[in-house]
């Protein structure tokens, strides 16, 4: 036999709540390698779903031996479930991605021929569009991606996905990142490696309903700069030192028109505003040095990243 016989591709698939979506994938993804070059298996990461998920999972792996699945003791997120994928994947390459059928399937042969053929470690994919999602959700989307290219020295291109196809070489370097706090767009360009990325039009979900809303969205944004820069802690302190400038002068013209023209009583309303403005940026300050204190404080307590309660 081989040694391209021998090569398995692990494909990673965290779920949430997908019991319905996971049917279709399965069949999607069968169909879209029945003529795949190399052996594949499925990992799916059951993420503490409080549905039936679990339940479709133990169905199709009595049924497919190349079915397995990792099930968390609750709700981690999916950050969390993409590691445990890594690190529980035996395959020479891996794969992730949703569960959603979002992530075209049909994809992947063409992935492994670029890694193979074209000397790349991994292959990620990019939506060129968002259409179909709101416009102000696109919107913050793109200033999110811009922010990042130019405040974190990672390469994350606009619209990047999970969707993508690596070597075991590029899987063990992020799984020895072991970080609690993780965002993995951002640790994908991180650990380096070389990168292809190909891009597809935006898909529908084929089931179920999507778990990102758009304060999820945004919180997950600011772990992903806090994460990868350093930049609002250094734009704080800069605009605190010029509003320190701006206060001197201030001072200054304010003792000197009391010299001249005496000092009338007047001006309060400014003043009030002036008051709550500079606060506000106070407080503003203040809770971004909060954030960086608070993830390190979650780093330090040392918690595992996840918890599995059963696994196949």
């Amino acid at each position: 036999m081989s040694n391209e016989a021998k090569e398995k591709c692990t494909i990673i698939v965290p779920c949430y709540n997908e019991e319905e979506a996971i049917p279709l994938f399965y069949e999607a993804t069968n169909e879209a390698l029945k003529d795949f070059a190399i052996d594949y298996e499925y990992l799916f990461v059951n993420d503490g779903s409080k549905d039936k998920t679990l339940d479709v999972l133990k169905d199709l792996a009595g049924k497919d031996e190349k079915v397995h699945y990792v099930s968390f003791s609750r709700n981690f997120g999916k950050e969390a479930a993409m590691y445990a994928g890594l690190k529980e994947s035996t395959g020479d390459y891996v794969v992730i991605m949703d569960a959603d059928l979002q992530d075209p399937p049909e994809l992947i042969p063409g992935m492994y021929e670029s890694v193979i053929n074209e000397g790349y470690d991994c292959v990620a994919t990019r939506r060129v569009n968002r259409k179909g999602e709101p416009p102000i959700r696109s919107m913050f989307a793109n200033i999110f991606y811009l922010l990042m290219h130019f405040i974190a020295k990672v390469d994350m291109v606009p619209g990047a996905r999970d969707f993508r196809f690596m070597k075991r070489v590029m899987v063990d370097a992020i799984v020895e990142i072991g970080e609690y706090n993780r965002f993995s767009k951002g640790i994908f360009g991180w650990v380096g490696f070389n990168t292809k990325w190909i891009p597809f039009e935006n898909r529908k979900r084929v089931a179920g309903k999507t778990k990102w809303s758009f304060f999820k969205l945004f919180q997950y944004s600011i772990e992903g700069i806090v994460a990868f820069s350093t930049a609002p802690l250094v734009w704080s302190s800069i605009i605190g030192l010029i509003f320190c400038v701006l206060a001197f002068i201030a001072l200054i013209f304010l003792f000197v028109r009391a010299l001249i023209f005496g000092d009338p009583v007047s001006g309060w309303p400014s003043l009030a505003c002036m008051i709550t403005f500079f606060a506000g940026l106070q407080l503003f300050s203040v809770g971004i040095i909060g954030m960086y204190i608070s993830k390190t404080y979650l780093e330090v307590k040392g918690r595992p990243i996840y918890i599995v309660k059963e696994k196949k």
